[in-house]
């Protein structure tokens, strides 16, 4: 799917973005900008795209997205509620010397791994979130202080996992219209059966020199990327639903249960019942954690 060049808009006072997006205003297509993005869900659940990577996201959730990383958040169904403090900055809005001091090592490391997407886990994710809603009221000087202070927090911590291996560099408009049209043939049609040969038709190459493509592009096969999609349907029918296992299966683009069972596995590392058992044992858990964090909310605004 093509990415949006999206342009972010400052006011006169500001070097920085720093503000609660909330549904419908969160809704946001597949787009890329040239800032750093720092994200901080604080209601609702759905699918996240970045780069190629495919996940699950939900309150709670903390993420880092490195400058031109493609990116889009998608929630479970039309009529949830999905809200974010989204903080965007660029790389050298405090001035280009910052960087280069021996002091800022770890914070230019950090800016670097964001270009595959950070998501952050444990402890962390709390610590930032009650960090980012603070970052969103504050005035002069102490904004800046307070985005280098999550900043450092997140270049120490080990709590955190890259999602996307998918190398952020300039295509050339033809390469860039193939790859647009491949993602948005997947992204239309994973519910169905996909031939390799409709895709290689689609690019404009033969099935072999598709697949080569793709996985260079993407550091990925296509099969994987397909059924990482389809596993992430899945999961959503699994969380926001009561379907079978075996009306999930089909819903999601598989006609074989053990196919399907085989390849969540493989992508999740539990079976499609274990995991939404799992879910249901961690439901209270969940509703407890996005209360504390709506409490957070409202402490902070009242």
């Amino acid at each position: 799917m093509k990415p949006l060049i999206e342009k972010l808009p400052l006011s006169g006072d500001t070097s920085f973005v720093a503000r609660t997006h909330r549904t419908p205003l969160f809704e946001v297509p597949w787009h890329q900008h040239l800032e750093y993005e720092l994200i901080f869900f604080t209601e609702g659940a759905g699918m996240s795209f970045i780069g190629n990577y495919v996940g699950e996201f939900e309150a709670g959730d903390v993420f880092f997205l490195g400058s031109n990383l493609p990116h889009t958040f998608q929630k479970n169904n039309e009529d949830m509620v999905v809200s974010a403090v989204v903080v965007h900055f660029r790389e050298d809005f405090w001035g280009p010397e910052l960087l280069q001091l021996p002091e800022s090592k770890l914070i230019s490391k950090l800016l670097k791994t964001a270009a595959h997407g950070v998501k952050f886990s444990g402890e962390m994710k709390s610590q930032l979130g009650k960090m980012i809603l603070s970052l969103e009221k504050e005035k002069g000087f102490r904004r800046i202080l307070s985005l280098l202070e999550c900043l450092a927090l997140m270049s120490e911590t080990e709590e955190y996992t890259t999602v996307s291996t998918q190398e952020i560099k300039e295509l050339n408009p033809r390469d860039r219209d193939r790859i647009d049209r491949i993602f948005q043939y997947t992204m239309d049609h994973f519910r169905q059966p996909i031939q390799l040969a409709e895709l290689a038709d689609i690019a404009g190459m033969t099935i072999p020199a598709f697949c080569n493509y793709f996985k260079k592009r993407t550091r990925k096969t296509y099969i994987d990327f397909v059924n990482e999609i389809r596993i992430g349907h899945a999961c959503k029918l699994l969380l926001t639903t009561e379907q079978s296992i075996l009306d999930v299966c089909f819903d999601s683009g598989y006609n074989s249960v053990a196919n399907f069972n085989r390849q969540f596995m493989k992508v999740k590392g539990l079976t499609p019942s274990a995991y939404r058992k799992e879910l249901v044992n961690n439901k209270l858990t969940k509703m407890k954690e996005t209360l504390e964090i709506n409490q957070q909310i409202r402490s902070l605004t009242s």
